[in-house]
């Protein structure tokens, strides 16, 4: 069996993608204030793990910039009115690493932007990683029928705990210590377990 089919994640292979993660969101996503933290103790681990990291905000104009909580000054946002995050800029970045094959993706809304972003994405033949507790909807019906939708085409669900220790894959790790403090407290609640 490929690694491929697996879902295996790995430092080197794989790139980190922030969706939608805007002011005018704030009021209206559920869990939205837990959703961005989890998404900005991946983005810690991503700086530290010298993951590539890809930023879209939804028509900015309308909703605003990104959040300042999230961390995410300094990187590049990418503006688009679509519900992809695979717009033409996006795609050429990809293109300039083109090792990595893996996406671990994180934002909102659930059953629009990720669902958009991670059927293009499997389309085009990336492994798409979809964070659940760094997803979240307006609606938590949207949310848990996008999630298992998601995975009926393809994607892995998967928890940002989850994603960080795989990217570190052993404790041996020169970076383990740095990262190991980002997830000594466990990630915030996001209502994963009403799921269930």
């Amino acid at each position: 069996m490929s690694l491929t089919r697996l879902g295996r994640l790995s430092q080197k292979s794989s790139v980190l993608f922030l969706c939608d993660m805007q002011e005018k969101f704030r009021p209206n996503i559920t869990f939205f204030p837990q959703i961005v933290s989890v998404a900005s103790r991946l983005l810690q681990a991503g700086k530290i793990l010298d993951i590539p990291v890809i930023v879209t905000e939804q028509y900015p104009k309308g909703l605003g910039p990104t959040v300042p909580e999230l961390g995410a000054d300094g990187i590049k946002k990418y503006s688009k009115t679509c519900f992809t995050m695979l717009i033409p800029e996006v795609e050429k970045e990809l293109q300039s690493f083109p090792e990595r094959r893996s996406v671990i993706l994180c934002g909102i809304e659930t059953q629009a932007c990720i669902t958009s972003t991670t059927l293009d994405l499997i389309e085009k033949g990336f492994d798409v990683h979809v964070v659940a507790d760094a997803c979240s909807s307006r609606s938590q019906v949207d949310r848990l029928f996008a999630l298992s939708r998601l995975k009926q085409s393809g994607a892995f669900l998967t928890t940002s705990e989850g994603v960080i220790l795989q990217l570190l894959q052993d404790a041996s790790h020169p970076k383990f210590k740095q990262v190991q403090k980002l997830i000594i407290e466990p990630a915030a609640d996001s209502g994963l377990l009403s799921f269930f």
